[in-house]
């Protein structure tokens, strides 16, 4: 998710340096997170209107300092997104929570997302999923992500660089579809890789103008969508830019 220009400037200078290095192990996790982590669910979480226990408890236990580069830690738990290089930015925790909401995940699902960045939003849907398919275009943070993901022992997570408007048809079909780039239309293959009744979430308008996170559920002969809130995504690249 693209970050607003007027919150963005000094975090970005901050992180300019420091970018590309790898996430510090578990055996490095500091429990002076702990209270900002509790902060951010109280407040920023079910201070709004995340309500599903499953996926506040995933946002507990998912330490989002650890997908972030470590000068901009002390503000993993703020209600804002990050910068993580290559022009990319982590959510919102908020915008998290309530796209992992959305979902209505349950133990037995399939998940695609496109879009993996840092692999914070895959480590949070893995906790509610069966097993979750993330595809990266950005080669480096596809490889950073996978190690970052092991590391925290996040088993149920297969990682793939690649352009995701092809989906990855090698595991389709898929019972949820998520995208953390913005699209202008559905790219085709995604809509064919989803499973009857199934659900795709995506932030959706055309460039430069209004976004809005849109939940398209696949069904006999149509496919039937909701608009949600107005949000603010990078673009998809690579194939959806040729269209």
């Amino acid at each position: 998710m693209r970050m607003p220009e007027t919150a963005a400037i000094v975090l970005i200078a901050l992180a300019a340096a420091v970018i590309t290095p790898a996430c510090p192990s578990p055996a490095q996790q500091d429990p002076s997170f702990d209270a900002a982590r509790q902060t951010m669910i109280e407040q920023h979480l079910k201070g709004r209107d995340i309500t599903d226990p499953a996926v506040l408890q995933a946002m507990a236990e998912v330490p989002r300092h650890l997908f972030v580069p470590r000068a901009l830690q002390p503000f993993a738990y703020a209600d804002r997104p990050l910068p993580i290089g290559h022009r990319q930015t982590i959510s919102q925790p908020y915008i998290v929570a309530l796209m992992t909401q959305l979902l209505e995940l349950n133990e037995k699902d399939r998940v695609l997302e496109i879009g993996t960045g840092c692999g914070y939003q895959a480590a949070v849907l893995s906790k509610l999923a069966g097993h979750v398919y993330t595809i990266e275009i950005v080669e480096s943070l596809a490889v950073e992500a996978r190690k970052r993901l092991a590391e925290l022992g996040f088993k149920n997570v297969s990682v793939r660089a690649g352009d995701g408007f092809d989906g990855w048809p090698e595991h389709a079909p898929f019972d949820k579809i998520i995208l953390t780039c913005a699209v202008e239309e559905m790219p085709p293959a995604l809509v064919e890789q989803l499973k009857e009744g199934g659900q795709i979430i995506a932030p959706m308008g055309a460039p430069g103008k209004v976004q809005y996170l849109v939940i398209t559920v696949k069904e006999a002969m149509r496919l039937r969508q909701k608009t949600v809130i107005p949000v603010r995504f990078v673009p998809m690249t690579g194939k959806a830019l040729e269209r």
